[in-house]
């Protein structure tokens, strides 16, 4: 039971440490221009210098939501980690831990909705570059789904013995 808390424990820090990169990194699209590769995400473009990223006034609301959504799912993610400590000290033999796992779930959801947003109205939308395709970040947003619905399944059928 103890490894099991530990590897639950270990995964989940592991997906947060990812959530964060794949937010704060700009490697969710990488393309090649005249001059040399070009990488954006959630926040800036980047060829040789890095600038705001600019989008049309039609894709800001879609751009902003996806961010707030990763945002969040950094913040539920974390949250869901500090409940699973205060629960694994503090909840009675027997009990299983809804919280965490219930948390978890809504990190899940926040990821879904994040990184879906970004793929419907972004993957592809930068025509300035020949050969765009996904960088890591993207990648790593999409593990993290995957990553997030695992443990919280876990933390929902976990008991505390």
């Amino acid at each position: 039971m103890l490894v099991l808390l530990a590897g639950i424990f270990v995964v989940h820090i592991a997906t947060v440490i990812m959530l964060f990169v794949s937010t704060i990194a700009n490697v969710w699209m990488v393309g090649t221009s005249n001059f040399g590769t070009a990488t954006w995400g959630l926040w800036l473009l980047c060829n040789k210098t890095c600038q705001q990223l600019t989008v049309s006034s039609s894709d800001e609301a879609s751009l902003k939501a996806a961010q707030a959504f990763m945002i969040l799912s950094i913040i539920f993610s974390v949250i869901a980690l500090v409940m699973f400590i205060v629960q694994l000290f503090t909840l009675e033999k027997g009990k299983r831990f809804y919280i965490t796992g219930a948390i978890m779930l809504v990190c899940w959801m926040c990821i879904l909705i994040g990184v879906s947003i970004y793929t419907a109205r972004f993957t592809g939308r930068m025509l300035e570059f020949t050969r765009p395709h996904h960088g890591y970040c993207f990648i790593l947003a999409w593990i993290c789904f995957c990553f997030s619905f695992i443990i919280s399944i876990l933390y929902l059928v976990l008991r505390k013995k």
